[in-house]
Parts: structure tokens; C-alpha cells; sequence
């Protein structure tokens, strides 16, 4: 070696211009460290509009102003996962894939269901229906199970939070101009006398009817009542017996 230009040539390299010049004096290891830099760059640059979200091993996530793969803020590596559906949910995480476009969605990826009746909001013309109700194709109240209304012991007289809850169901009834009638149906547990039980559902049915149709709703409500003879549950138990002192609303189309 020479001179000048004598050098380490187990320790550095040098990397010329076309006229023989050198440009700089480089270490093996940070020339790989450039040239991995450089494949990612181009990776990035060829990722489509379409793949557009960034995991990094943070889990975080980051897009540029073009909406392209772009490398994590921490430089740590990085996987651009599709988003087919678009809706803010990656691939690998959505379980709902085909969701429509423009839709809400949850931390899944599934379109919002605001009263949980199984129909997502966007396909849900009743979206106040009450929760527990069975509904129909398009998420409107068919059926509803009364057993968070109660009545004072051996009494028609409703207590307060029963009233909370039937103006739920008033306020949802309010947007239904399908609906011309509904079935109001009281049933009690064994605790009693038939005759006595027979009675007291029939004025109990009778009560929320009469609450329903003062709360606006614009309906014509039918009461009856079943008594003990229809049970759901055991009456020999607690837990039975308040399942079974319910009403019941059907809707009539």
C-alpha cells in the first residue's frame, strides 16, 4: 500500500464515481445497513393506494399523505397489511371483511349495532328498538318480554324504574306507523290462588296498556291476562318465579 491512499481493505471499502474519484469511505456493515435502507424505500414506493395500512411490531399504525405504506416512527420493522373493505380495520384483524363502504364499524371491523338486536345500524330502520326484543328483517320490534317491570307486591301499581323502562318502549313505538295494535299480556308465578293470580295479570296488563297509550304512543293496545298457567321457569324457586311474572308486548301489523 501507498502513500496517501494506503487503507484498511479488511475494515472499509471505497466506492468510486465514474471518473475515479472517491466519494466516501464506508464500513462493510454500514454499507448493508444503506443498501437495506434503500430496498425498503423502493418497497414502500411500489405499495399500492389500496394497501394502505402500516403495522408496526408496536402495533401502531401510519400512513403518509397518499395514504401509502410508510416506515414506523420508531424505525422498527415494518408489514403493510390490506385493508380490503376500507373501513379502518386491517385484514388481519377484521372479522367482518366485507363490510360495504362508508359503513361504521367497531374495533373488529363489524358494522355498528347501536341496540343490539342483530341488524346493523345501516339496515336498521328501527334503531331504538329495545334491548331484548325479537325483531324483524329490518330490526323492528315483533316481540318484547317484560321482566324489568315491576309492580308493587300484590298490586297493579307500577314502581318507577318500571316506568323508565315502558318509556322506552313508548318512544320506540312512537316511530312506527306500521304498527295499527298491540298485545299487552300479563302472567304471574304460583305464589296465590289461580283466581287471584288470574286477576291480578289481567290488572297489571291492564296498567302498562294504560301507561303505554298516556306516554303518546298512538296505537290501540288489547290487555289480557294468562295468570300462573303459562310459565317460562320453576316457580319452586326465587329466580324462577320473578322470570315468570312478566308481560308480554306483540305487535299487530
Amino acid at each position: 500500500m501507498v502513500g496517501s491512499e494506503a487503507h484498511n481493505s479488511t475494515n472499509q471499502t471505497d466506492t468510486k464515481i465514474s471518473n475515479g474519484d472517491y466519494i466516501m469511505k464506508a464500513s462493510p456493515k454500514l454499507l448493508l445497513q444503506i443498501m437495506a435502507s434503500l430496498l425498503l424505500l423502493g418497497f414502500a414506493m411500489g405499495v399500492s393506494a389500496d394497501d394502505r395500512w402500516v403495522t408496526s411490531n408496536y402495533g401502531g399504525k401510519v400512513v403518509d399523505s397518499d395514504g401509502d405504506c410508510v416506515k414506523a416512527m420508531d424505525g422498527s420493522p415494518v408489514i403493510c397489511q390490506n385493508d380490503s373493505d376500507g373501513d379502518g380495520v386491517t385484514d388481519d384483524l377484521d372479522k367482518c371483511p366485507d363490510t360495504p363502504k362508508g359503513v361504521a364499524v367497531d374495533a373488529e371491523g363489524c358494522p355498528l349495532d347501536t341496540d343490539r338486536d342483530g341488524v346493523p345500524d345501516h339496515l336498521d330502520k328501527c334503531p331504538q328498538t329495545p334491548m331484548g326484543a325479537t325483531v324483524d328483517e329490518v330490526g323492528c320490534m315483533l316481540q318484547l318480554i317484560l321482566n324489568n317491570v315491576e309492580f308493587e307486591v300484590d298490586s297493579s301499581v307500577l314502581k318507577p324504574g318500571a316506568r323508565a323502562s315502558l318509556d322506552q318502549v313508548a318512544d320506540a313505538l312512537r316511530g312506527r306507523p306500521d304498527v295499527k295494535s298491540m298485545s299487552v299480556i300479563g302472567h304471574t308465578d304460583s305464589t296465590g290462588s289461580d283466581a287471584y293470580n288470574q286477576r291480578l295479570s289481567e290488572r297489571r296488563a291492564a296498567a302498562v296498556a294504560d301507561y303505554l297509550r298516556n306516554s303518546g304512543a298512538s296505537i290501540r293496545f288489547i290487555s289480557s291476562g294468562r295468570g300462573e298457567s303459562q310459565p317460562i321457569a320453576d316457580n319452586e324457586t326465587e329466580a324462577g318465579r320473578a322470570r315468570n311474572r312478566r308481560v308480554e308486548l306483540n305487535v299487530i301489523r
